[in-house]
């Protein structure tokens, strides 16, 4: 018989039996056997399935933190910035898990002037030749610098496809890295692992790189700068000694010296010749030459880049030197050009320096234009600390020549002079054998006396030559060709050239020493070059001797034209013969 209790619990649907093993002995009940009902029990599923994706997600996102992390700390590794943009796109390749990514560095055209890529296989790179230029999607980013994420690049609009040999790629995400609120290039990422799309959060992630890069960057290229001015200094500092040492043959030093610091393939040192209302090139050094060549060559003042620079003493940045300078101011090759004045005071330049890359190569920045700027203008003043030492070491030497010359008249020749004549008055009263023997010795002192007053007049003209518009113009000339003929050639003088010699003619003169000598630099190949200028009974004579292999029949003749043209005006005369030794000898006179 059941109890009222079981039978109400019967009625209300409910196992006694279960309720009785749901309840302890104390009667309460059991964590082990607790339910719920249905509709509760669902929604507690639910929400820890929420907990547990939360949680997933809170992971997932703590592990990306930590990548980014990793990836920051792996580029602020090595401040060489080359290195540095290699680490950049490795660290984000490893961080948003692509198969593809690259870094594109915006030049000032608006183009990528370098593209540095991981990912690629070394044979796929092969075969599709040159890298990218700025066009199609990557062009987006640069034309408008804010983050691109595409599903597809094909159906992309601005695509302009693949080259042949290209992997293929689907997939992208572009962020701009800016420095210093510029933009300095842009980060590109394509193929995610898995074939998803890029999701916001992997923009945020790479726009975040992006920020660690930028800052790295910068302080890449802080480095970058701090070390190329320390270059300038110490070369400037080297150049100073070479300079001081040595002025005639450090032009050559100092040119190899600037294209070593400056990353250049050609510089060029240009000086400027104030009678000639021209400059000429000292010096050029190219990358690749076996000599120094565009030695000598002249460079007009109006319309040149030298030209500008001299009359404004402001240094030039030249993007393209095809496209604004002449021949004669670079090389057949150089794109980025810089043009410096060599600034010596306030208003006095001496010349300019002129320093060029070969196009395709990165422009000159900022700090390489004030960096050799300011080494210009510490070569001109050293040039000029040089060419003043000089001065005094010559006035020296013709204070002590002009001592000597009047030492010599007016107390050897004088004494010499006494006795000679003590000698011939001796002579009358010895015997015959005596006085021929006597009067011998009178002679040899005549002779003497002859070759002192030679001597002194020498000493004399020497060092009146060193103030002679004539002479100065033929030792400049003869230090215009000495890079291209390997040495300096011999310089003679005879006769009194600048007391004899009117404007006209000396001009004349100068003009058929420079042909002359730039004749035989071009062309002779020899190993001495002597120029004798000289006055000769009524006329001035140029002589040019070398020993080189002479001028054969194929040779250029306009310049040997030119000097022939100029004797006949003048009424002098033009031989060219091979002396017996072999090599050249020039010879031109014109009548005084």
């Amino acid at each position: 018989m059941e109890t009222g209790s079981a039978a109400s619990q019967k009625r209300a649907g409910t196992d006694p039996s279960s309720v009785s093993s749901s309840v302890s002995s104390t009667g309460s009940p059991t964590s082990e056997n607790l339910t719920f009902p249905l509709v509760a029990r669902l929604e507690l599923d639910e929400l820890l399935t929420q907990l547990v994706d939360r949680a997933q997600d809170v992971l997932a996102t703590q592990s990306r933190l930590r990548g980014l992390l990793a990836a920051s700390r792996a580029i602020a590794t090595d401040l060489r910035l080359p290195v540095l943009l290699r680490h950049i796109v490795e660290a984000a390749c490893e961080l948003l898990d692509v198969r593809y990514g690259a870094l594109g560095v915006v030049a000032p055209d608006r183009t990528l002037e370098e593209f540095v890529h991981a990912g690629m296989d070394p044979r796929d790179v092969d075969r599709i030749g040159h890298l990218p230029t700025g066009h199609g999607v990557l062009g987006l980013l640069i034309d408008d610098p804010r983050p691109r994420r595409l599903d597809d690049i094909s159906r992309d609009p601005s695509a302009y496809g693949f080259p042949p040999g290209h992997p293929p790629m689907r997939t992208f995400l572009g962020v701009p890295i800016t420095v210093r609120g510029e933009v300095f290039g842009n980060l590109y990422l394509t193929e995610k692992r898995g074939g998803t799309a890029f999701t916001a959060e992997d923009e945020e992630l790479a726009l975040a790189l992006a920020a660690s890069a930028g800052v790295a960057i910068e302080n890449a290229r802080l480095f970058h700068d701090t070390q190329q001015r320390h270059r300038w200094m110490s070369a400037s500092a080297d150049v100073t000694r070479q300079i001081m040492a040595d002025a005639d043959g450090a032009l050559e030093s100092v040119a190899e010296r600037v294209r070593t610091v400056a990353d250049a393939e050609f510089v060029s040192i240009v000086l400027r010749d104030e009678e000639a209302g021209s400059a000429r090139v000292a010096v050029a050094v190219t990358v690749g030459a076996d000599t120094v060549s565009g030695a000598g060559q002249r460079i007009p003042l109006d319309g040149t880049l030298t030209g500008r620079v001299m009359a404004e003493q402001q240094p030039l940045r030249v993007e393209d030197a095809q496209l604004d300078a002449l021949p004669e101011e670079r090389d057949a090759a150089t794109g980025p050009l810089i043009v410096l004045p060599m600034v010596a005071g306030t208003d006095h330049v001496s010349g300019v320096l002129l320093v060029g890359r070969n196009r395709g190569k990165r422009p000159f920045s900022d700090t390489d234009l004030a960096s050799a700027a300011s080494f210009a203008g510490n070569v001109a003043i050293t040039l000029e600390l040089a060419r003043v030492k000089a001065d005094r070491e010559r006035l020296v030497v013709l204070a002590d020549r002009g001592r000597i010359a009047r030492d010599l008249h007016d107390h050897v020749i004088q004494r010499m002079f006494a006795v000679a004549l003590g000698l011939q008055d001796i002579a009358q009263y010895e015997r015959p054998s005596n006085a021929e023997r006597i009067n011998q010795y009178v002679e040899d002192l005549d002779v003497t006396i002859k070759d002192i007053r030679r001597s002194i007049f020498e000493l004399r003209a020497s060092g009146a030559s060193k103030r002679s518009r004539l002479h100065a113009a033929i030792d400049r000339i003869a230090e215009d060709v000495r890079p291209a003929l390997g040495f300096t050639p011999t310089v003679r003088y005879s006769g009194p050239l600048e007391t004899v010699i009117g404007d006209d003619l000396a001009d004349q003169v100068i003009a058929v020493a420079r042909e002359s000598l730039t004749n035989a630099a071009r062309h002779s190949q020899a190993g001495t070059v002597e120029l004798r200028i000289g006055v000769a009974g009524e006329s001035v004579v140029v002589d040019v001797i070398d020993d080189g292999v002479g001028i054969g029949p194929g040779g250029r003749r306009s310049g040997l034209d030119n000097l022939r043209t100029r004797a006949e005006q003048l009424g002098g005369s033009f031989t060219l013969t091979t002396p017996a030794g072999g090599g050249t000898h020039l010879h031109w006179a014109a009548p005084l």
